[in-house]
């Protein structure tokens, strides 16, 4: 998982995206790039680390140009390296930057075809890179020095049709404009927002998540639709245009779960309702299958999981409370590459406060269980701090197979649900009771904000894979890539790229 921002100004951008990065910086804790555009010069700064610690006086300095695009990101798969920073470039034709976010299950296939057929090359292991020099190859198709709006569509249209997976990529064509467009299935997200200047201009902005706008001063339009695109040049003009015939919403449900803010609103829906009514579902169900339970208070494990905490024990009718007190300077556990630094980090994260958990039942709430990793040192965690019994709910069913679309749930063997009972699942993260959301509930909680999403990409509960073409082989493969141990002996860059000049000589 990444977030992606741009935008086109008539002013400097360089600190507009570097805050809006701050903004999105939950969606990715790897690396961060910003590369921006300076008549027909660009000027790009990334490197591995949090934004703030990419990004000082002497890089912004540099960052010279009223148009640009960013990057936050998080390693699906390869190297905490930061060789695969984005965002990516490549000066032919025009010279063009792109930042991507997702991932294309047909990477390897395309590698192929843009050596032998294309005579492009790759220079890393990621498949945004593939993704930028596919709509490279297809823009350059176009045979046009100087390019309209319908010659970039065209070229998405080709991209559509050569890569398959979740993918929501803005990309930056030197001297002409920006371009954003996301997959046929809408899995990854994107949204655009503009704002009126006091001199009549118009800057707009693209990015993952509606709250980078707000926070910026933009006003939300809508989301880009799924396989269409925008394009927004130099002097503002804005274009868009659907560039796939079957476009159809199916967009991810794990972001409204876990990995959007909750004040985002994705695909017309408010994360953070969804959650609310998240809450609610999971407590109707505990009610429903658990009525004689003996719980005595509700804790969430934080952050993510106490917009869902709170309906829940409002719906029970026992206290809410909060229990444990996080260190705000630990990433999150769950986006960390390998496993012994999940571990390590827990502890280093949470705090327990005893007086809520000595002599009681508590009722321990999380958006998910993925490796167990959290969950299993935060019940033993409550044990210590004096708990009686401590039960487990999951805001989400059970993940029992790997996401694909851009979302670290690699290996089955990495999933404590797959090939367990719930019963064995209890025992394993050592809780006296466990419950799951069902997976219609899930569902319905989402998409009571937005009757018209008729489907979600809910894969990773139910192996039900949007895209097609998602065999034994296909997982086999990505398991060896994104397994724990793949991570952890993979060994880590430590130079950057610092901010210079990427021209198109």
């Amino acid at each position: 998982m990444c977030g992606v921002i741009g935008i086109v100004s008539n002013d400097s951008v360089n600190q507009l995206i570097y805050d809006g990065l701050t903004v999105l910086q939950h969606r990715g804790q790897d690396a961060a790039g910003i590369v921006t555009c300076e008549g027909q010069r660009l000027h790009l700064r990334k490197d591995n680390g949090l934004v703030k610690d990419v990004f000082h006086t002497r890089h912004m300095i540099k960052l010279r140009g009223s148009m640009g695009i960013g990057h936050v990101r998080y390693p699906t798969a390869g190297c905490s390296s930061s060789a695969e920073a984005q965002p990516f470039y490549v000066n032919s034709p025009y010279g063009i930057t792109m930042a991507h976010n997702g991932n294309l299950i047909n990477a390897e296939v395309l590698q192929h075809e843009l050596f032998c057929t294309d005579r492009r090359h790759i220079n890393t292991n990621s498949d945004s890179e593939v993704l930028l020099n596919v709509f490279a190859h297809e823009l350059d198709e176009q045979g046009r020095l100087d390019i309209s709006h319908k010659d970039i569509f065209k070229a998405i249209e080709g991209v559509h049709k050569r890569c398959q997976g979740g993918y929501a990529a803005i990309g930056l064509i030197t001297g002409h404009g920006l371009v954003a467009f996301r997959d046929p299935n809408g899995i990854r997200p994107l949204v655009f927002g503009k704002k009126e200047n006091e001199d009549g201009s118009t800057d707009y902005m693209v990015a993952s998540e509606s709250v980078a706008l707000l926070s910026l001063g933009f006003e939300l339009e809508r989301d880009v639709a799924p396989g269409e695109a925008v394009y927004i040049t130099t002097d503002g003009q804005f274009f868009s245009q659907q560039c796939h015939d079957n476009a159809a919403l199916n967009p991810c449900i794990f972001e409204h779960v876990y990995f959007a803010r909750p004040d985002s609103i994705i695909d017309g829906v408010s994360v953070y309702k969804a959650r609310l009514r998240m809450g609610k579902m999971l407590a109707k169900k505990i009610l429903r299958e658990w009525p004689d339970n003996d719980i005595d208070v509700v804790i969430p494990i934080p952050d993510t999981s106490r917009t869902a905490a709170l309906p829940l024990a409002y719906e029970l009718g026992v206290k809410y409370r909060e229990g444990f007190v996080k260190n705000r300077y630990i990433p999150r556990t769950f986006i960390m590459p390998g496993q012994s630094m999940r571990k390590k980090s827990v502890r280093q994260k949470l705090n327990a406060i005893d007086l809520e958990f000595k002599g009681k039942n508590v009722l321990l709430v999380d958006d998910s269980i993925v490796r167990g990793t959290t969950s299993k040192q935060i019940i033993q965690m409550a044990r210590e701090a004096g708990a009686k019994k401590v039960y487990f709910a999951s805001a989400s069913p059970p993940v029992r197979h790997p996401n694909v679309y851009g979302i670290d749930m690699p290996s089955v063997n990495e999933l404590l649900a797959h090939g367990r009972t719930d019963a064995e699942i209890a025992v394993k993260i050592g809780a006296d009771h466990l419950v799951y959301q069902d997976l219609d509930d899930l569902i319905q909680a989402a998409q009571a904000g937005n009757q018209h999403i008729k489907h979600f990409d809910s894969s990773c509960f139910n192996a039900a894979y949007v895209t097609g073409n998602v065999d034994k082989d296909y997982l086999d493969a990505l398991e060896a890539k994104r397994n724990d141990q793949a991570k952890d002996n993979c060994e880590i860059a430590s130079s950057g790229i610092d901010a210079g000049n990427l021209s198109p000589n």
